[in-house]
This record gives C-alpha cells, sequence and structure tokens, in this order.
C-alpha cells in the first residue's frame, strides 16, 4: 500500500488503482442487500424527516433501505450542540474535530447543496443525523450500490438526469432509483474548494484500515461508475443519511 497517501491527498491522479480497490470491494450486480432491513414496510415510512434545525429531507426507499434524497444541511449535532463552521482555509486540515462548511462559503447552494462536513463530525458521538437515522456504514453504501446492479452502473441510476446542476455529459444518469445525486464537490486538504458540477463525494462512517482516513464514495460527471475511495478525515465531504433499522 505504498500508494495509500497518495490516494488520501490526490485521489485523481490514481483512477486505476482505485477502481481495483473497487472491484475487490464489490460483486458484480445482483441484489446485495445485507438483509439489513428485510421486513421494511413501505406503508409506514414517512416521506420526509426533520433535523434538529428544521431543515426538512425528503426520502427514498431503495431495495430495503431508506435514504435521505437530499445532502445534510444540519449545522448541530443532535444533542443541540453547534457543529463548528469552518470558513478559514489555513485552518481546516489542523482540524481533528467535527465542522462543517459551505462550498466557497456560499449560504446561496446549501438548499440544492447540502454542507461540507470533515469525518470527525460523521464519527462524533453526538451524532449529526436526525434521531432514528445515522451516518452510513460502507457495508451499507455497497448494498445500495450492489442492489442498483453493481459500481459500473450504479452511478447512473443515482444521479439527477440532465444537466441543470451537472456539466455535461452527465453520463448514463436516470436517477431511476430517486436518490437524485447532485455533483455538491468537496474541500481539500489545503482548505480550497473544487469541483463542484464534476464530481459529488460522501463520507462514509467506516475508517480507513490504519486510520489515516476513512471510506467515501464518488460519482463522476462523465462516468456511470460508484469510486470507493478513501480520504483524509479533514477533507470536506457531502452526508447522506439512512434510516436506522435496528
Amino acid at each position: 500500500m505504498k500508494t495509500k497517501t497518495k490516494i488520501l491527498i490526490y485521489p485523481l491522479a490514481i483512477i486505476g488503482v482505485l477502481l481495483m480497490l473497487t472491484t475487490s470491494c464489490y460483486k458484480a450486480g445482483g441484489n446485495f442487500d445485507l438483509n439489513l432491513n428485510p421486513n421494511i414496510n413501505p406503508s409506514t415510512i414517512p416521506d420526509t424527516v426533520t433535523d434538529i434545525d428544521g431543515n426538512v429531507y425528503n426520502t427514498v426507499i431503495i431495495g430495503n433501505q431508506v435514504w435521505m434524497k437530499e445532502n445534510l444541511r444540519v449545522t448541530h449535532y443532535r444533542n443541540g450542540d453547534p457543529i463548528p463552521n469552518v470558513t478559514d482555509s489555513s485552518n481546516w486540515n489542523t482540524l481533528t474535530t467535527g465542522a462543517y462548511c459551505n462550498y466557497a462559503n456560499n449560504p446561496n447552494i446549501i438548499d440544492s447543496y447540502g454542507r461540507l462536513y470533515n469525518w470527525y463530525a460523521v464519527h462524533d458521538t453526538r451524532n449529526i443525523s436526525p434521531s432514528g437515522w445515522h451516518a452510513p456504514t460502507d457495508d451499507e453504501w455497497t448494498a445500495l450500490i450492489n442492489y442498483l446492479g453493481g459500481r459500473d452502473v450504479a452511478g447512473g441510476q443515482l444521479k439527477e438526469a440532465g444537466n441543470a446542476h451537472w456539466f455535461s455529459p452527465n453520463t448514463g444518469a436516470t436517477n431511476s432509483s430517486g436518490f437524485t445525486a447532485l455533483p455538491a464537490g468537496y474541500r481539500t486538504y489545503d482548505g480550497s474548494y473544487n469541483e463542484r458540477g464534476y464530481y459529488t463525494y460522501w463520507w462514509t462512517s467506516t475508517e480507513y484500515s490504519d486510520s489515516s482516513g476513512a471510506w467515501c464514495r464518488r460519482i463522476d460527471y462523465n462516468f456511470n461508475q460508484v469510486t470507493l475511495m478513501a480520504m483524509i478525515k479533514y477533507y470536506g465531504l457531502s452526508v447522506r443519511c439512512v434510516k436506522d433499522y435496528y
């Protein structure tokens, strides 16, 4: 794993390595649902969920999982404690505790794209998800992707169709799952903002093997795929929540 540091810092430079990692972690399509919630009853699932700030999110049932259809926008943990909003680039990569930011420090786009969080906020025991929901594990993301046919085709089914938010060509985008993924971009290791319109990244709650980073998923404007990646924990990525099943 001598390339691990480059995986974490320069993810776009090593697509070949990432695809090998991804292939080793997925089955080739099929309904791989891990029996996460085998007795789901659609009639009991609410159409919306509200976080502690009063933000309302639409929900969607995909297989036997229930997901938010929008990225998280919350600014407080579940117990009411504030999540710090860190706008200064020089402070962002020194953090070892939870924080959020708005892409390019622009609050006018959060209704569409949500906010970006470092992994410490995702992992905090005070919980950034609404009651009854949680940040998904790597296994839960794997279950979603495999239910949709595997990593080579799931990206198109997750992406919003058209070019209202995604740059052309938005390859394969149908949003047949109802997940409505938008290209929110990310905040990188030096505190700068990148790739809104081109890519979107979501944290999982699962740490990388040596705890230097955590696993995430990426969807591209010009691919059908969902890519498995490891990112340093102070990167700023989007979060989608999934409903508790236990």
